[in-house]
Parts: C-alpha cells; structure tokens; sequence
C-alpha cells in the first residue's frame, strides 16, 4: 500500500530540514511493495533515468478506465521519488492522470530545487510514461 499524496504533502510540511525530507523521501521507497523479478524487462524499464527504474501498468475497464502503477529503483533516493509519483498518479481515472501536473507537486514539495538535473530529467520521463499510459487507455476505450 502506497503513502496517500496529501499524507506526503503533510509530512514534508512538517520537516524543516532538507536532510530529513531526504530521508523521508527515502523511507516512501522503502515502503513501496516488492517488484516481481520477472517484471524488470526492457519494455518496463523508464527511459532518460541515470537510475535503473522500471514501471507497470495495469488498466481497468470503461470510458475513463482507473490506472494502478507499481514502479521500482535501483536507487534509494530515486525508488522515493517512485513512491511519490505513484501516491500522485496510481489508482486514479485515465483523464485524471492526463490533468494532474505533476510539476507542481514537486514545487510544493521542494522537491524541483534539491533534485540533480539527471534525477528531474528521470522524473520527467517517468511522468511521461505514465501520461503516455493514461492516454494510450483513453484512446483505447474511445
């Protein structure tokens, strides 16, 4: 079971420094479910990460199908950072995904000014992945 967003955007309100928002990021990661060994394939893996990070989707059924993600890391730090756009993006409606910026959580996070450009660069690919999923599933039901 992922961390809700909003119980993420609470904590880190409460932590000052960056060095335990660091840690916190890292423990999310810690708490994301096990990733079956078979998953981590060339087609899962995200592309544009200096990390190994893998990524799975799984549609439901209907117009506006619900998405669930599961997404691992090579790297404590960035294997948070999954945890966090999983809270952000899994178990939600396609067009929801499609709508949701993610951007914007990473700046109310402080999460856009303590990343390394590689790290946001990987970010941004997942984040597209995941978009490119929400819509390719639009478009199926349509």
């Amino acid at each position: 079971m992922t961390t809700p967003i909003q119980t993420i955007r609470d904590d880190f309100s409460l932590l000052d420094e960056w060095e335990d928002r660091y840690r916190y990021v890292i423990e999310l990661g810690e708490g994301l479910p096990p990733f079956p060994e078979k998953e981590r394939t060339p087609a899962n893996k995200v592309p544009g990460c200096v990390s190994q990070v893998w990524l799975t989707t799984e549609q439901g059924a209907g117009a506006d199908p619900v998405i669930s993600f599961q997404g691992d890391s090579d790297a404590h730090i960035v294997r948070g950072l999954v945890a966090i756009m999983l809270a952000l993006f899994s178990g939600r409606p396609a067009s929801e995904i499609q709508s949701t910026d993610a951007e914007s959580t990473l700046k109310e996070l402080g999460l856009d000014e303590h990343l390394s450009p590689q790290r946001a660069n990987g970010l941004r690919s997942m984040v597209k992945r995941i978009k490119r999923d929400a819509e390719a599933a639009l478009k199926q039901t349509a």
